[in-house]
């Protein structure tokens, strides 16, 4: 039993409160701030929390600890739950700073997509790229994440687009270091140049899926629904697939077009539908009445130059909304979670509480983990970060990261020299 005592805590912020709410209309006092707080973890969990002046013998012998434990101090210092982040992909090969400039000079997604550019144009450098060099390049990338306060990260693939690489992809996910790691399979990402749309769809139903899942590279599937990508009947068919391998389910739905994949995805019980720009009052009220999470990507947004997802009407209406850097090659080149945060309170019109909320407790949601990640409270991982600044310090200023330590099942990750 390895047991830790962390101690004269100055502000203990828990979210404890907006556990219980499960992450739907959070307010500032949902946050639960402990004033000279403390907390237990007993190999890697929270056994304990509270205030300091509460911890005493009798709680240490409540939980069967023996021997003293070590004491680690926190006088002065901030500590809230760490970050998760529940939408990116990390892993490829290859850039696509040329779209940039094309976008700017007005062409669209689709029209760039349609002169060989947008995914496939990554698709080429990732299946040329040894296994070695992906995790070189991804883990640089997973590193930047920690640094910010990233315990908890999700990683997709997609760039493979046949079984061979999407499978060195997932292989790649699986070794790299420091966060928790969530792998995602999203095959359905595009069609692959040398594939009809009908001969991709039915390896991924007949051979990739099951492949995965026999050889555990993935507990989540995911699928750009979209217009010229991949339609509703064969989501469907995906969903199913899914659903009797025993995945999750995500979905990124209505970003550039409004295709029917939202209700289709919670007709599965998704646990997330990501993008949701185009959703309409009906879907709204749908996610509300769900236990789905609506992750939303507002820098994909910013550099897409599209309009944001409707987050005021969703958290109003009561949904929980999570925020998701969405960080890839293309349309969302950052990995800047206070970019994410300033984007959500200017555009988004969501408060500082909401948005601290939908980057630790409802992104955990996102991936079925809310009941190890996205708090601080009892049963759950010890997982944290310290902040140099104050609370109201976050999602203020662009590039600024307040964070000077970062703490995994109470072990120290990382620590700002």
């Amino acid at each position: 039993m390895v047991v830790k005592c962390f101690r004269k805590i100055h502000e203990l912020w828990t979210f404890q409160g907006a556990a219980k709410k499960q992450g739907r209309a959070v307010k500032e006092a949902d946050l639960s701030l402990i004033k000279d707080g403390a907390m237990l973890a007993i190999d890697g969990k929270i056994a304990w929390v509270g205030s300091d002046n509460d911890l005493n013998n009798k709680i240490l012998n409540e939980l069967n600890i023996q021997k003293d434990p070590e004491e680690i101090f926190f006088k002065d210092k901030v500590l809230m739950p760490s970050f998760v982040e529940a939408h990116t992909h990390s892993v490829f090969a290859g850039d696509r700073t040329s779209e940039f400039e094309m976008r700017n000079q007005g062409k669209t997604y689709q029209e760039i997509a349609n002169e060989g550019g947008a995914i496939l144009n990554i698709v080429q450098a990732t299946r040329e790229a040894s296994k070695k060099m992906l995790l070189q390049l991804a883990q640089k990338r997973v590193d930047r994440f920690l640094e910010q306060g990233v315990s908890c990260l999700e990683i997709k693939s997609g760039y493979g687009l046949d079984e061979k690489n999407e499978i060195k992809i997932l292989n790649v996910i699986k070794e790299l270091k420091g966060p928790t790691i969530v792998p995602t399979y999203l095959g359905p990402h595009a069609c692959p140049p040398e594939l009809t749309i009908e001969e991709y769809q039915k390896q991924i139903l007949e051979k990739t899926l099951s492949y995965i899942a026999h050889n555990n590279l993935a507990q989540r599937v995911d699928i750009f629904i979209e217009k010229n990508y991949f339609d509703i009947q064969f989501a469907r068919a995906y969903f199913k697939k899914a659903k009797d391998l025993g995945f999750d389910i995500a979905a990124h739905v209505e970003q550039l077009s409004h295709s029917g994949g939202t209700i289709l995805a919670l007709e599965y019980g998704a646990k997330s539908i990501e993008h949701a720009v185009e959703i309409t009052n009906i879907e709204v009220e749908a996610i509300a009445n769900s236990e789905t999470t609506a992750v939303l990507l507002p820098t994909a947004d910013f550099y897409l130059k599209a309009p944001y997802p409707p987050a005021r009407n969703l958290i109003d209406k009561g949904a929980r909304v999570a925020l998701a850097t969405d960080f890839n090659p293309g349309s969302s080149p950052a990995q800047d979670l206070s970019f994410v945060g300033v984007l959500a309170r200017l555009e988004m019109k969501m408060s500082l509480a909401e948005s601290l909320c939908a980057y630790t407790l409802n992104s955990a949601f996102a991936l079925g983990l809310e009941h190890l990640k996205g708090s601080i409270d009892t049963n759950k991982s010890c997982d944290f970060i310290v902040l140099e600044d104050n609370l109201s310090s976050l999602f203020y200023s662009v590039g600024y990261h307040p964070v000077k330590e970062v703490w995994l099942a109470a072990e120290q990750k990382y620590k700002k020299s």
